[in-house]
């Protein structure tokens, strides 16, 4: 279930709520890398925060740990979690954000290499060594000494023939 703006206004300060707006997505593909780089870093903090509060909290009401003073002063249970979603949800967009841009940097850089690469390998000089002072005759065919059993082309039907011939001799010896 997303949060609206309303929403995340209402349930933030002023000072929480400022980095906030700019983790949504017209403000936050005008950041350059740095600068989503230290977004990301603050709202991981923040989220790691309140997430941290309300891991206390619920440990208190299981009764494995003291309850705090502080904490029982401080807001229900449920607006610090829904604090923690409004940072989660914007660290998620932000973190999309920087690996679209990590991406086409890496992909940036990759296509410069490959070009230089390519550059290089056409500037360089074609590699064709001389024959020296005879040609050669290259490499030399081995003979097979099984030789090849290859039948002559008069050979071929002769053998079908000769078949045929001795089995009319045998038929015809009877009568």
């Amino acid at each position: 279930m997303s949060t609206s703006i309303a929403d995340e206004r209402r349930l933030l300060s002023a000072d929480e709520y400022e980095p906030v707006v700019r983790s949504h997505y017209p403000a936050l593909n005008e950041l350059n890398r740095e600068e989503l780089t230290g977004l990301v870093r603050w709202l991981r903090e923040r989220r790691a925060k309140f997430r941290g509060q309300v891991e206390r909290r619920r440990r208190a009401q299981r009764g494995k740990a003291e309850p705090r003073a502080a904490a029982a002063a401080e807001s229900s249970e449920r607006g610090v979690a829904a604090k923690k979603q409004v940072f989660a949800r914007a660290l998620k967009r932000a973190n999309a954000r920087l690996d679209r841009v990590l991406a086409d940097e890496k992909r940036a850089t990759m296509g410069a290499r490959m070009a230089e690469a390519l550059a290089r390998k056409r500037a360089a000089r074609v590699h064709h060594p001389a024959t020296g002072r005879r040609a050669r005759t290259g490499a030399q065919p081995i003979e097979n000494p099984k030789g090849a059993d290859i039948v002559p082309g008069s050979a071929v039907g002769s053998i079908s023939q000769a078949t045929r011939v001795a089995q009319a001799r045998r038929d015809n010896k009877g009568e």
